[in-house]
């Protein structure tokens, strides 16, 4: 996914993808330890999204704070 993908969503949403994108890299790594697989580049392309969302997380949770803040 592109960096604007990860723009428009909600943090539960991005919460999600992170934690299914984990479960993947982590399947991912056992099937090449195995000799299961041989598609390297996927294993980069998944940690790749998986720090574009949690960048995306991180830029969010000044702002949410700031909401909470404001509601007290």
């Amino acid at each position: 996914m592109k960096k604007e993908n990860y723009k428009g969503k909600a943090a539960s949403e991005l919460i999600e993808l992170v934690g299914k994108r984990r479960e993947e890299l982590r399947a991912m790594r056992f099937d090449i330890a195995g000799s299961r697989g041989k598609n390297t580049k996927a294993i980069r392309e998944l940690r790749r999204d998986t720090a574009r969302a949690l960048t995306e997380l991180s830029r969010l949770a000044p702002q949410q704070q700031g909401k909470q803040q404001a509601a007290h």
